[in-house]
């Protein structure tokens, strides 16, 4: 069992406390996994547990548990009750969110038995353990325009990614941005600070821009690097690459255009292409 302190952060500046309802355990057949969570607010959520009616009834008591702060466990039968035929079971832990849980997160959920030495990962007589986790391989997706807001929406709820937003200035990104986001006027320069392993995504306003990241990409080493462009576009700068110093064989590691061109060129038909193109790959080689 484990949560995402990233996720819980970002989700709390945005939007403030909230209630998380996490699949503690299963039985027989169940929507999604144990250790799956979503984060319900009074007029909004981030996330899934599956299931239909299963969520519909976790997210009305979770709305409740938002309001009291006390939390709660449901033991759920995933049968007619439900409108379901699936046959397994699910418990279901919520408690309310008010800050960055400990790393080792330990605490009572039910009940009065004391607090066991070493208590077990899950929900056990009472008492729940998770373990803060690393989410996901590292994405950096620079721009904040149609298509740097599509792709955020797509990829930043995905537990596979952990997301960092980029553009160069506040009033490019949306006025409460779902992930980590850094406005910069070199862009370029912040590339070199990060990891070779990373990933990267450029779809700046600017095509000057774009050149200069695709140039940092190569001078600084990364994962996979996608550029958002037309044939002719990517003709281009293979040239300008090609005079600041890069071989064929470096250059031919960006990939563009970006996604699956069957699915057209809306921004979020882009976005749902890259996003499968990163997940039936995985992370890059190296990533920690």
């Amino acid at each position: 069992m484990s949560f995402s302190s990233r996720r819980i952060f970002h989700a709390l500046e945005a939007h403030g406390p909230f209630a998380r309802i996490v699949i503690a355990k299963t039985r027989g057949s169940a929507p999604r996994e144990t250790g799956t969570d979503m984060f319900v607010w009074s007029d909004r959520i981030d996330g899934t547990i599956g299931g239909g009616a299963l969520e519909w009834r976790a997210m009305a008591v979770a709305r409740e548990v938002l309001e009291s702060g006390v939390p709660k466990v449901l033991r759920l039968p995933l049968g007619p009750a439900l409108n379901q035929c699936c046959g397994g079971a699910v418990t279901l832990v919520i408690e309310r969110i008010d800050a960055v849980p400990p790393k080792d997160w330990v605490r009572r959920i039910e009940g009065d038995a004391p607090e066991p030495s070493r208590p077990a990962l899950g929900l056990k007589s009472g008492w729940m353990r998770e373990k803060s986790t690393r989410t996901g391989w590292r994405v950096n997706v620079w721009g904040a325009g149609h298509v740097g807001r599509a792709l955020v929406d797509v990829l930043h709820p995905l537990p596979d990614f952990a997301v960092v937003w980029y553009d160069i200035a506040k009033a490019r990104f949306p006025a409460a941005p779902p992930v980590m986001h850094v406005v910069s006027t070199d862009l370029p320069r912040n590339m070199a600070s990060c990891a070779t392993t990373d990933d990267h995504l450029i779809v700046t306003h600017s095509h000057d821009l774009d050149l200069a990241l695709c140039h940092a990409a190569l001078t600084w080493g990364f994962g996979r690097c996608g550029l958002i462009g037309s044939a002719t576009k990517w003709a281009r700068f293979q040239s300008r690459l090609r005079d600041l110093g890069h071989s064929d064989d470096a250059i031919a590691r960006i990939d563009c255009p970006i996604g699956d061109p069957t699915l057209g060129k809306h921004p979020q038909a882009i976005a749902v292409g890259v996003a499968a193109r990163l997940l039936s790959a995985g992370p890059p080689e190296g990533t920690p």
